[in-house]
């Protein structure tokens, strides 16, 4: 699904990734350099304005002043949810689905073709620019991995054992914390810690003696970070701070944000930390996850969505957007896999995960005035310009992100099922979400109908309430003179991810073909003759102008949901594993401790 996610300094953001894009002949180095420092800046002030926005709210004090205002009520934008159409959840499930053998093959060709130019050319650095023939690390403090340990499970899954070996001996041998720098919590959680997690259950079940001796070597990689990472969680509140300095255990406030933390990020750390904790049989890590969470279902949220800010200092909301998009994403996503991953028994989950779906249908879902394309729009507080309440404006676009949304609310509906779990009789909500789900993953499909085939960072739709039903029903927002960031594509995987899923529960071949012609698509334009893969500056360019860089998450996320979309469903079924949003995949367990917020 992921998160944000090359990377803003001075940590890399699965949900603010921002490549190099510039019109100009410059470094890939400079180019990445001036587009992170603009997108920075542009964050930075976004926050501030909306806070300045808030300040004359009615409030006892300065924190208060941050904090949401629950009297303006949310606009209901519901445009006939019913009329999605036929998409069905099956009365019964499919058997187990056999692999595209020649498909897969093709893929994993692919994967080797990244892996090895990285090898070659970047070996041991935390980024890859192909182009260049060069490697780069998130801070002057050195490496921590993200390329090697983000591709571990990829390698694993596809049976790349020697190109395995030699990422384990790296591990092994190079990869230490003590790097006095600052790291996004976040994405040293779903990247690294998760990374290290699923190589560790994968080569514990491994045939392969060899691999299978790994194991205790990457859960011991995986504590030694886990604690480090503890230190951003020492908060007032217990919200994390976004970034920690991990040779210093030291939890460090976004500077740049007012020093608020990205909801999707505080939340989206909760499946590393319990699995660990299942582990170990040390529940510190535990708590300190579902603290978290409890303090933002002790929030009330706006009919189960909430902002994207939110305050280390006293766990409060800030006047911030609604959306699916960045910083709201994996939020919504680990309701639903916190579910999951603990056998279903913490009932919370599920009950703030069906919240929150219906607070998205009530509020979020838009359809376009020409073709009845359904899509997320997000809410932006505002005041009214008559009666100066506070308020919310509709805004009509949507992040590739947001793609994850499809194959979530379907997986949501089946829960992993398979032929051999039977099937069930699903309720009216439960349709409703899988026909949503389906609807979802065909606008994003829509999205890719571009000169290149492959689809923009962000999108502009037409809503069904505007008057102009001759004009297209989405368009790519011009750039105002300056750097063009809404028509890139850096090689996101959410569309396939969705795809993935949507095709492992209906056995639909549409989602393989419709996988197939993306795939197709970064061979033509994305493909580096001598190694790896880029993105491109604007999808509907041909060709397209080329950006240096092969984000992690091309062989982390993309690539492996594409080889799990053709390979034979029995390899990681759904019935028994969790992807985290950075696609390490996860054991589901039996918890034996703190559910339900109990004791956290």
């Amino acid at each position: 699904m992921a998160e944000t996610k090359a990377a803003p300094a001075p940590a890399a953001s699965k949900q603010r990734s921002k490549n190099d894009v510039s019109g100009k002949a410059a470094s890939p180095v400079a180019l990445r350099s001036n587009i992170n420092t603009i997108l920075y800046l542009l964050g930075s002030l976004g926050l501030g304005l909306a806070i300045l926005g808030y300040r004359y709210y009615p409030s006892s004090t300065s924190k208060s002043a941050l904090s949401i205002d629950r009297t303006a009520s949310l606009p209901d934008y519901n445009p006939k949810l019913t009329k999605f159409g036929a998409f069905e959840p099956p009365a019964t499930f499919h058997p187990p689905l056999f692999a595209d053998a020649d498909r897969r093959d093709a893929i994993l060709e692919a994967t080797k073709h990244s892996w090895e130019a990285y090898s070659k050319y970047a070996w041991g650095s935390d980024e890859f620019h192909p182009i260049s023939k060069t490697g780069s690390n998130l801070t002057k403090a050195g490496g921590v991995g993200y390329q090697i340990v983000d591709a571990l499970d990829t390698l694993l899954v596809m049976g790349m054992e020697g190109e395995y070996h030699r990422a384990a001996e790296w591990v092994r041998r190079e990869l230490e914390w003590e790097k006095d720098a600052e790291f996004s919590t976040f994405e040293t959680t779903i990247r690294l810690l998760g990374g290290l997690l699923s190589a560790h259950h994968l080569t514990s079940i491994h045939s392969n003696p060899s691999i299978a001796a790994d194991s205790a070597m990457y859960l011991d990689k995986a504590v030694d970070l886990a604690d480090r990472l503890l230190a951003a969680f020492d908060t007032p509140s217990g919200i994390p701070y976004s970034s920690v300095n991990l040779a210093q255990r030291k939890g460090i406030p976004d500077a740049g944000n007012q020093g608020m933390m990205s909801t999707a990020e505080a939340s989206s750390v909760q499946l590393e930390m319990k699995y660990l904790s299942h582990l170990m049989g040390d529940y510190v890590y535990w708590r300190a996850a579902e603290k978290v969470m409890k303090i933002i279902q002790s929030q009330a949220a706006l009919d189960g969505i909430v902002p994207i800010f939110i305050s280390p200092q006293n766990g409060q909301f800030v006047a911030s957007e609604i959306r699916l998009g960045s910083r709201g994403d994996s939020y919504y996503e680990y309701l639903l896999k916190q579910w999951l991953q603990t056998n279903r028994q913490e009932t919370v989950y599920k009950d703030m995960y069906e919240s929150a779906m219906r607070g998205i249908k009530t509020h979020l879902v838009g359809r376009t005035s020409r073709s009845g394309f359904i899509f997320t729009q997000e809410l932006v507080p505002a005041r009214h310009p008559e009666t100066n309440d506070n308020t919310w404006q509709i805004s009509p676009k949507q992040d590739h992100l947001v793609c994850f949304l499809g194959g979530s609310l379907i997986l949501g509906v089946t829960e992993g099922q398979t032929a051999e779990s039977g099937g069930r009789t699903f309720e009216k909500a439960e349709r409703e979400d899988m026909a949503l789900g389906g609807a979802i993953i065909d606008t994003c499909l829509e999205t890719y109908n571009t000169p290149t085939g492959l689809g923009p960072e962000i999108a502009m739709f037409r809503l069904y309430t505007e008057p102009q039903a001759d004009e297209e029903d989405w368009y790519i927002k011009p750039s105002n003179g300056g750097v063009l960031i809404d028509g890139r594509n850096i090689l996101r995987p959410e569309t396939v991810e969705s795809l993935f899923l949507a095709y492992r529960a209906t056995g639909d071949d549409k989602y393989r073909d419709a996988g197939w012609k993306i795939f197709e698509a970064f061979q033509e334009h994305c493909r580096i003759p001598s190694g790896g893969y880029v993105g491109i500056e604007d999808v509907r360019d041909v060709p397209p102008r080329l950006l240096d860089g092969m984000e992690t998450f091309w062989i982390g996320e993309t690539l492996k949901y594409l080889y799990l979309l053709f390979d034979d469903s029995t390899n990681i079924p759904l019935d028994k594993y969790i992807f985290n949003t950075e696609a390490h995949i996860l054991p589901i367990f039996q918890p034996t401790h703190l559910t339900n917020f109990a004791t956290s």
